[in-house]
């Protein structure tokens, strides 16, 4: 079954800005927000639908990707959806906050936030795009302090249980049918209360560190491919799961050769007379060089195609080809029995010509 777009799903012209999709996603969810609608499959589907579309579009690379290349784009960058409501509360846990003054009747929804995702910029060669190679490489991010296990207090100190909300995290009234909560003010969410904070981490629980992490570039990636490192990213709140890593492709330049999709192009220069009388030449490739036969009368900017010689596909199998365009040279610096070889050359291209055109006049 066809997957609807996502701006028809949220009502939305595409160009709307960031306020626009955000006032249309509180509609729908207002609308078919499950605690509303007790049992009602079709709600909960269009509540999933409307959480999809505005967790893609309120993302400026999720909804640049999307808008160039559509769902196939997205599923490249490894985004697949939520599995159900629980992952749809664990990432607008706050939001639904915004939007209503509450979380939600199921206890714990927002209690749980996933953790950030981090992207990370890497420069490869040409060679290594083209090939693949594995590299080692070091993350910036937020990891439990380990001077006090992750719970925020110096240690022999610990925290204690919040008076406000008991422990719970939150504060509940109730409110027509819905039972409305909302985070303890007191304790931000946490439940607990930290009267001596770790001198290390502060009282934050994390300190930023460097993750260490093998990375295996496949061949054929090109400037823009992001490869997706699953639970790498920031770590959980309050049990939820990490983000994820994106790594960034940038490939250098190279030297000789420039890409065209999976084909590589390059420019070869001959002289005059290799390509008046043809015959073999050297073609660098990216695996060595190659014999290229070139037949006489070959003309400048003239194409020919080594098969086989290109990128790796990336998403299959096989390789593009080499594209290699052959540049006539013109010689500047002549000896005197090489200028006397081509006016004799010339004499009698020119009586060939004159003859050529007399006959035509004759016919």
């Amino acid at each position: 079954m066809a997957q609807r777009d996502y701006y028809d799903i949220l009502g939305v012209p595409r160009d709307a800005d960031e306020e626009e999709i955000k006032r249309s996603y509180r509609r729908l969810a207002m609308q078919y927000h499950p605690d509303r609608n007790p049992g009602d499959r079709e709600a909960e589907e269009k509540f999933k639908e409307a959480s999809e579309a505005y967790e893609v579009l309120r993302d400026l690379e999720k909804r640049e990707i999307y808008d160039r290349f559509g769902h196939e784009g997205l599923k490249g960058t490894g985004f697949t959806g939520f599995r159900g409501f629980e992952d749809i509360f664990s990432s607008f846990g706050d939001i639904f906050e915004d939007f209503f003054g509450f979380g939600t009747t199921r206890r714990g929804r927002t209690m749980a936030r996933a953790g950030a995702d981090l992207r990370y910029d890497l420069t490869v060669s040409f060679l290594d795009a083209a090939f693949g190679k594995d590299v080692d490489i070091e993350i910036p991010k937020s990891m439990k302090c380990d001077y006090c296990g992750g719970s925020g207090a110096e240690p022999g100190t610990f925290p204690s249980t919040c008076p406000t909300c008991r422990g719970h995290g939150q504060v509940s009234r109730t409110q027509g049918f819905f039972t409305i909560s909302t985070t303890c003010p007191d304790c931000q969410g946490e439940g607990q209360v930290i009267h001596t904070p770790c001198s290390q981490c502060r009282g934050q629980k994390k300190v930023r560190k460097k993750k260490s992490l093998s990375l295996k570039i496949p061949p054929g990636v090109e400037t823009g491919s992001r490869l997706r490192l699953r639970s790498e990213g920031e770590e959980g709140e309050r049990g939820g799961p990490p983000g994820d890593l994106y790594v960034v492709i940038h490939v250098e330049p190279h030297e000789f050769f420039e890409r065209d999709g999976d084909d590589i192009v390059c420019q070869i220069p001959i002289s005059f007379f290799h390509a008046a009388l043809g015959g073999d030449i050297e073609v660098p490739t990216l695996n060595g060089t190659r014999k290229l036969t070139i037949p006489r009368g070959t003309q400048s900017g003239q194409i020919f195609r080594l098969k086989g010689e290109g990128i790796y596909h990336m998403r299959g199998h096989g390789r593009g080809d080499e594209i290699v365009q052959l540049i006539v040279k013109t010689p500047t610096k002549l000896t005197k029995r090489q200028e006397e070889l081509l006016k004799e050359f010339a004499a009698i291209e020119q009586a060939q010509s004159e003859r050529g055109f007399f006959r035509k006049r004759k016919r």
